[in-house]
């Protein structure tokens, strides 16, 4: 049976998360990415939290998806910072680190953050 686009980028997530783990001075970093919006996320793995998170629905303006997602990488970097945090673990999610998802991680290193 063909696997559909949906699929592969479980098994591509769930094999990436066997890799990345987060903790609470190294958080994971997390991407999703919908139609519409992008979110992030920083998550403490060891405890299951979320220490801090930053979404497109939240922008004012809407304009061209990219530059949308390198804002939201710029407010994730300064909620960070403002939580304490300077290095993150970055999980793509299953994505390929093109187009959003690479956008985001540049807002995010250009706020502060390294990974």
């Amino acid at each position: 049976m063909a696997s559909t686009k949906i699929s592969k980028r479980k098994r591509i997530r769930l094999g990436l998360r066997r890799k990345i783990k987060g903790t609470a001075e190294r958080p994971r970093l997390s991407v999703f990415r919908s139609n519409k919006f992008i979110y992030a996320q920083l998550i403490d793995d060891l405890t299951g939290n979320t220490l801090a998170s930053a979404s497109s629905r939240e922008l004012s303006s809407g304009g061209v998806k990219a530059d949308q997602s390198a804002e939201v990488g710029k407010n994730i970097a300064e909620r960070a910072k403002k939580a304490g945090i300077d290095t993150v673990v970055f999980d793509r999610g299953g994505y390929q680190y093109h187009g959003r998802v690479k956008s985001l991680a540049e807002g995010a290193r250009e706020g502060g953050l390294k990974f």
